[in-house]
This record gives C-alpha cells, sequence and structure tokens, in this order.
C-alpha cells in the first residue's frame, strides 16, 4: 500500500509540474530558432509578405519598390505580398491560419496581436539569435545590403517589441497623437492658443465654441454643424488620460487595472461634455479630419500617421472641395493635465517572422525583414504619412534633413501640417509611452474604447448616468471581452489549457479514482473479515 501511495504523490507531483509548464501564461513556450550556417543560394524559396494599405498608392508603390530591389539582390528568393486595408483583417487572418500552419512568413502586425499569435505552438520567431547572429544579424557580415545594427534601432521603439523577456518583432514605422487645430475658430472665441495644451483648455474653448445664433446656426462658424472636438481613437483617449494621472491600466502580468475609480472620472467628464455637445468621437460621428476641413470641428484628435488629411491644403480628403473652409491649421501635442511632465502614447506597425518546417525559408524571409528596416525604404514610407523612421541611421541621413527642413514649399510631400506633425513626433519620442502585451491586451483596450463609446452614447439618449449606470456599464463591458475571467487580486486567467495539460490532467483524476476505489474495497474486506472473525471468536485471518 505504501508503494502504492508514494507512486501516486510522485505521479502527482510529476503531472502538475508539466501541467504549469503546458499552460505558463496561456501560450506554448517558445522554441529558439536555429540559425543555418548558411543560406543556401542554390535553391528558390517563395515567400509570402503581408502588409496593410489604404488608398495611399505611394505607400504600395514603396511596398514593391523594396521587393523589387531586394529580389535584384537575392535573385533566388521570391516575395508575394498580399495588401490589406486593415490591421485587424490581417489580424484575423492570421488567427485563423494558425491552426493549419498556413500562415505568412512576414506580416506586418502590432504586438499586442503577435502575443495572441504566440498561443499558437512555436508561431513566431523568437529573434534574439537573429538579432546578434555575425553572418545574418543586423549589420551581419553576409548581409548583402546596408543592414542597421541593434544599436541603431531607437530603443523606445525597439523595446516595444520585447515580449516575455524576447524580441518577437522589429518596428516598422512609428507614430503618435496630435492635436490639429483651427487656430482661427480659437482666436475668434478669444483664446491663444499655449504651447503646451491642457485639458481644461480644451475643454472650456469647446464649450464656448457651442454658443448658437438665434436662427440656430453656431456663432463661431456660422453653420448649422459644429462639434467642438473630436477624437479618433477613443481607446487611446482612456489609456492615455490614466496614464497622465498615473491610474490603473494594466500590466504586463495581466493584471487589469481599468476599472477604477479615475475611470469612473473621467467618463463623468467626458459624459458632461458629449451632454453639450462640444465632444463626439469617431465611431459617433465619422472622421475628424472632415468636421476639421470643413470648419465645423476646432480639435481633431488623430493618429500623426494621418496628417495629410487635415487642414485646409490637406493632401487627402473625404469632402467636396467646395466643403473645405480655408484657416490656419496648427499642430500640437494631445492635451495634458501635467504640462510639466507630457506623456503620449507610441503607436505605429511593426513586423513579425513566422516559424515554418524549413530553416532555410525562415532565414530567407528574415532577409526581406531585415530589408524593410534600410534607409531607402524607411525613409520613402516616413514620407508618406507623419511617421517617424524606426532607426537612427535612417533618421540622420541627409536626404531625410532635407526633407524635414523643406516643410510647407509644397502641399504634397512636404505638406506643412504633415512635417509638423512628424517634427512635433521626433521631439517629444522620450515623452512616448506604450501599454503592455500580454495574450488579452488586445481586447482590454478595445474595452477602455467601449467604456467612453457606450457611455457618449447613453449620454446623447439621455440616459441616467450615475454610479448604478457605471457599475452595470463596467460588468458589461468586462464580460464583452471576457475580461471577467479574473482572479480576485484582478490578474486575468492564464487561458485555456493546452491538449497535453488536460490529458495530464485527465490521466491524474482517473488513477486516483482507482486509487481510492482500490482503498475503499480494501477497506471493506478487512472489516468483514474482522466482523466474521469476531462472530466467530476466532483470531482474525
Amino acid at each position: 500500500m505504501r508503494k502504492i501511495l508514494k507512486a501516486a504523490a510522485a505521479l502527482t507531483a510529476v503531472t502538475a509540474a508539466l501541467t504549469s509548464l503546458a499552460g505558463c501564461h496561456g501560450s506554448r513556450d517558445s522554441v529558439s530558432f536555429v540559425i543555418p550556417q548558411s543560406l543556401d543560394t542554390g535553391r528558390n524559396y517563395e515567400i509570402t509578405f503581408w502588409a496593410k494599405n489604404d488608398t495611399n498608392k505611394a505607400q504600395t508603390n514603396i511596398y514593391e519598390k523594396a521587393i523589387a530591389d531586394f529580389e535584384a539582390l537575392y535573385p533566388n528568393i521570391d516575395v508575394n505580398m498580399r495588401l490589406y486595408t486593415d490591421y485587424g483583417k490581417i489580424y484575423n487572418d492570421v488567427i485563423t491560419n494558425i491552426p493549419t500552419r498556413t500562415t505568412p512568413n512576414v506580416c506586418i502586425t502590432y504586438p499586442d496581436h503577435i502575443a495572441t499569435y504566440m498561443t499558437g505552438e512555436n508561431t513566431v520567431v523568437e529573434l534574439d539569435g537573429l538579432f546578434s547572429d555575425p553572418k545574418y544579424g543586423l549589420g551581419g557580415s553576409e548581409v548583402k545590403f546596408d543592414s542597421p545594427e541593434f544599436g541603431e534601432l531607437i530603443p523606445k521603439f525597439i523595446e516595444e517589441c520585447r515580449l516575455a523577456g524576447h524580441y518577437y518583432a522589429v518596428p516598422y514605422m512609428r507614430s503618435s497623437e496630435a492635436c490639429y487645430i483651427n487656430k482661427d475658430y480659437v482666436e475668434k472665441l478669444g483664446y491663444t492658443l499655449p504651447e503646451t495644451l491642457t485639458w481644461d483648455f480644451i475643454w472650456e474653448v469647446s464649450e464656448a465654441a457651442t454658443a448658437k445664433n438665434d436662427d440656430g446656426t453656431y456663432k463661431v462658424n456660422g453653420q448649422k454643424v459644429m462639434i467642438p472636438f473630436i477624437y479618433k481613437s477613443t481607446d487611446n483617449m482612456m489609456i492615455t488620460m490614466l496614464k497622465q494621472l498615473g491610474a490603473g491600466y494594466s500590466d504586463a502580468n495581466g493584471n487589469i487595472g481599468l476599472f477604477n475609480d479615475e475611470t469612473k472620472r473621467i467618463l463623468e467628464e467626458i459624459s458632461a461634455h458629449v451632454g453639450s455637445g462640444a465632444f463626439s468621437t469617431f465611431k459617433i460621428s465619422s472622421y475628424p479630419g472632415n468636421f476639421l476641413n470643413a470648419g465645423q470641428c476646432i480639435f481633431a484628435i488623430d493618429s500623426t500617421a494621418g496628417a495629410t488629411w487635415m487642414g485646409t491644403k490637406a493632401t487627402h480628403h473625404d469632402i467636396s472641395k467646395d466643403s473645405i473652409v480655408d484657416f490656419e491649421t496648427v499642430v500640437r501635442t494631445i492635451p495634458q493635465y501635467d504640462p510639466s511632465d507630457p506623456k503620449m502614447i507610441s503607436q505605429g506597425p511593426s513586423i513579425c517572422l513566422f516559424n515554418k518546417d524549413d530553416p532555410q525559408e525562415v532565414l530567407a524571409s528574415w532577409l526581406f525583414m531585415q530589408f524593410l528596416l534600410t534607409n531607402d525604404v524607411q525613409t520613402a514610407y516616413a514620407q508618406t504619412e507623419g511617421y517617424v523612421p524606426v532607426t537612427s541611421k535612417a533618421q540622420n541621413t541627409p536626404g531625410y534633413a532635407e526633407y524635414l527642413s523643406l516643410g510647407g514649399t509644397d502641399d504634397d510631400v512636404h505638406y506643412s501640417v504633415k512635417i509638423d506633425a512628424t517634427k512635433m513626433l521626433l521631439d517629444n519620442i522620450d515623452n512616448t509611452f506604450t501599454t503592455p502585451v500580454f495574450n488579452g491586451s488586445a481586447s482590454l483596450r478595445d474595452a477602455a474604447s467601449q467604456l467612453i463609446e457606450s457611455t457618449a452614447k447613453s449620454t446623447r439618449r439621455k440616459e441616467k448616468i450615475d454610479d448604478a449606470y457605471f457599475e452595470k456599464l463596467y460588468s458589461d463591458t468586462a464580460s464583452l471581452y471576457r475580461l471577467d475571467s479574473i482572479s480576485v487580486e484582478g490578474k486575468a486567467e492564464l487561458g485555456e489549457l493546452p491538449g497535453e495539460a488536460v490529458a495530464l490532467i485527465v490521466t491524474l483524476i482517473t488513477v486516483w479514482c482507482l486509487i481510492l476505489l482500490y482503498l475503499g474495497i480494501s477497506a471493506l474486506v478487512r472489516h468483514s473479515r474482522k466482523k466474521a472473525a469476531q462472530k466467530n471468536k476466532a483470531p482474525a485471518q
């Protein structure tokens, strides 16, 4: 019997250990990629590259030129590009393709998405070894182009690609958010634009802009439409406001801090300005640039990458030319609670590498991935919108310096608003921040947006916004984005256990059931024998 119990105890310990390893953070442990000694140039490779593009043909041309230039250096590597109109569609397709092992080789994506990709079995390549490989790593001796070295990646940007202590991506482009302002209207309302916007200033001016004439038109623009303040990405709005206030949101371990009292105070303030007509969101009212350019908005917050859609001379627009109002467009950082300690979110696409059965194919894909970091690709793509290159090597080229110096000389490549937004970001890189990345962080970001959008819609419907409302809103939002599967301490559950772990647990339960059944039957047999012996007044056998 003691042998049985010892064996059971050993089985318990082994099973528990294996289960904890299998279920850690809801993802599979990564397997370091073994780099081939050399690229086999005697065979051909066909790799796939999934990228995002809207309607900006210039960006498509840059991708196509990069592929052509790369293939000229490596004639045995063919790159097939697939363009998407939305990062969310790329994410959904990758998730769909993981079970069938038909993911692309190289993919434009976001770290939040990569954290979910990593829940698959050895899907995303850990890049630490590739970064430092003397032959094929960043700046490696066998690389056929001028690849940047690791130290030339902007530290703030490459750190965003570090998950669970390892690098799983490289940054491709970086942007932040900017406030695009109709300066003429601000001054018409009797205000002077400060160098650094505050939330108090924006709310005050926005409220002043809601004043109407007797005929129902707005005094500031003489039109029947005026939404003084529109925020494009309300997830960024909530996250940034909490960061500026030092309030909870989340940490890298998956602890959720979003549903707190500071969040409630932010939502109460937003509700008040929605109710007065001073504030709205993109999801409710549509794209802020359209309202700004039509003279129907004063403060439009959007990405620096959207700068070419902002202002009287905007390169891109979705409204008729006769609707555009002439005004001076000024670019500022987003509003702050404490101007002496500014904080603004860092965003922009990264690139990840997917594992394949053939290490040579992965190496060929890695070389193309590196090529997207070269100076020509980086500076050309950055010039299409208000992005900044992700390497100091590209930022310090004479061509990029000249590009910035020519701001305002034309309304195309050197459009003044785009150059101003770019310079603003370059001046504030040290003031940018990122949110923790973990499996579920993308859902948490959606939940942050949902809190603002729901509150705004409820306010517009004249619903009562009180403590009971927020209690239900928190509960409904947590449930909608599956954030209600949280422990008392606020830590997200580790996720669904892999099949191996489930099998081990089932085995353990089965073994224990058999052991308990055996012990129970043995006890009954001994008890029956003892009673029989006593009845017969004979010693127990």
